[in-house]
């Protein structure tokens, strides 16, 4: 795919409606948990865990002391930005014709900032290259959570049980689970032993439930982006997890200079199109989540690739 964009693929009319079909993608992390205001300079979340119980004092008693532990979670923003070369024809045209494709592009990059959430803060991956991003560092789930189970393809069902286990014996809670396909497909092929039905109709054909089993639900292929081995994510999203974006500077056109190492702009004959958002998040509790992950001897079928 170009990341120069000519008039004569441009200026079309059609284009427009076949630019924002072939934009796909949102965010799991955004789904499951709620965004919360952030100041530029982030925001800190203090957390005061009780692991004591309350004591009954009777008539003349001591009051004896708890257990506790308070911890601060910072949330900073951080940067992401999406840009693309047009050539400077898209400045002779008229506003009510440039505006079809300022919200094309718009639209688009709404999708591709909302998939870099999860992929940035699921994997610790720059979704520009797949790189470990040294901005994220340990802020993700892949490095903050410790508590895993292994994926089946047979009975991902248990899967989830094993999960809520672990997370329940941490003192954790659960809201919410988000699903790779390969997890989501698994829990359609289920069939009953007798009749051979689905045990879970409501994953078949790639289908995306918005519940299951009493738990807000999303199948999104961010949560095994890349090489990664995770399947599903269960966990607190609605409360362990907090995310939010301070500033989300609006789409701008460039006619100057060189943004993107590509050249000069006026020598080209180009303009650039460019969105930044600032988005910050954190995990609150890194025991109310849980990793079902594949092992690596297992291999996809349908892509061939280590999953």
């Amino acid at each position: 795919m170009s990341k120069i964009t000519t008039s004569s693929t441009l200026f079309k009319p059609e284009l427009v409606t076949q630019m924002f079909n072939k934009v796909k993608g949102h965010s799991s992390l955004a789904k499951l948990s709620g965004a919360v205001p952030m100041p530029f300079a982030g925001v800190d979340t203090f957390i005061f865990s009780m692991d004591g119980e309350a004591s009954i004092v009777g008539e003349g008693g001591n009051k004896p002391a708890g257990e506790a532990a308070f911890e601060n979670v910072t949330i900073k923003p951080i940067k992401f930005v999406y840009q693309h070369r047009v050539t400077d024809e898209f400045t002779k045209l008229s506003e009510e014709k440039q505006l079809p494709y300022l919200e094309a592009f718009s639209d688009g990059f709404a999708k591709k900032i909302a998939r870099a959430l999860d992929i940035a803060a699921i994997h610790d991956v720059n979704p520009y290259d797949g790189a470990a991003s040294a901005t994220v560092g340990n802020n993700c789930f892949d490095k903050a959570v410790t508590l895993t189970a292994t994926f089946s393809t047979s009975a991902p069902d248990d899967n989830i049980d094993s999960a809520v286990a672990l997370i329940q014996t941490a003192d954790g809670d659960i809201s919410g689970i988000a699903m790779s396909p390969a997890f989501g497909a698994a829990l359609g092929a289920m069939k009953t032993a007798d009749s051979h039905l689905p045990m879970y109709p409501e994953f078949r054909f790639g289908a995306n439930p918005a519940s299951f089993g009493g738990m807000a639900s999303d199948v999104n292929n961010t949560v095994s982006f890349g090489n990664s081995l995770d399947r599903a994510i269960v966990g607190d999203f609605a409360n362990a997890f907090k995310w939010g974006y301070s500033e989300n500077i609006p789409l701008e056109i460039i006619e100057y200079g060189d943004p993107d190492g590509q050249g000069d702009l006026k020598r080209t004959n180009q303009i650039v199109l460019r969105s930044e958002a600032y988005i910050g998040w954190g995990i609150l509790n890194k025991n109310s989540f849980a990793i079902i992950a594949a092992a690596a001897s297992q291999s996809n079928s349908e892509t061939g690739k280590i999953t």
